[in-house]
């Protein structure tokens, strides 16, 4: 039987605004499976980011429960069972690309980080660009660096939100296809957070989000809830 990492049940986050209370995500409930591909898809505002959050357990449930069973406790996902893709590369501005990537395993055991964080920049064609600071790179550039991070540690799941806004299309269909490959390879989940149909038509399944639901029920999730 495929291992469960993560289980969602009847997942709320909602925030307080000026116009008052906005549940971005509203009675979600889930299981991401090792191994599996996930495309979320919706328009922006709709809680693709929140919900992608709420996965990687940088944020809380304001009601509801996440779990990682497959993963571990809330503490201990990240850097070495979660990698995270942000929407911005976020990279640290006085590291080279290289010791950016290095950054998750030296938080951890930091055991050879320079051998691998090279490792993982040539999956995504940018070992070159190793000794560059941030601001010498393109956008694109630093979004392929920014996955080469996300996967260094080698993590059972990787979340990515829109990992390929600065790319122009041939340039997306590569990362994706290097990413899903390297998932393949190491049996890990992906999950992907985009507005592009073509990069979700290459997932396994599809979550179509609007106003914090989803908008389809496919197999193995199910979202209720009102707003």
């Amino acid at each position: 039987m495929a291992k469960t990492l993560a289980v969602a049940t009847d997942l709320w986050r909602s925030f307080q605004r000026e116009r008052g209370v906005v549940a971005a995500v509203q009675g979600c409930s889930f299981r991401i499976i090792a191994g599996e591909t996930i495309a979320i898809i919706g328009p922006s505002g709709c809680g693709k980011t929140t919900l992608l959050n709420l996965i990687a357990g940088l944020d809380v449930p304001s009601s509801g429960r996440m779990e990682w069973p497959g993963l571990g406790s809330s503490d201990t996902l990240r850097p070495g069972r979660i990698g995270v893709v942000f929407q911005s590369a976020n990279l640290m501005p006085v590291l080279s690309a290289v010791e950016n990537v290095e950054l998750p395993i030296l938080l951890g055991n930091g055991i050879e980080a320079e051998a691998r964080a090279l490792a993982a920049l040539a999956v995504f064609g940018v070992e070159t660009l190793a000794s560059k600071l941030p601001e010498q790179l393109s956008g694109g550039q630093a979004e392929r660096i920014a996955v080469a991070r996300a996967i260094v540690t080698n993590p059972e799941l990787i979340v990515a939100d829109e990992p390929t806004g600065q790319l122009d299309q041939a340039g997306a269909a590569i990362l994706v296809d290097r990413l899903l490959t390297w998932g393949q390879q190491t049996g890990s989940a992906i999950i992907i957070a985009t507005h592009d149909e073509r990069v979700a038509a290459k997932m396994s399944r599809i979550w179509r989000m609007r106003h914090g639901k989803f908008e389809n029920m496919v197999e193995r999730a199910a979202c209720t809830g009102t707003g």
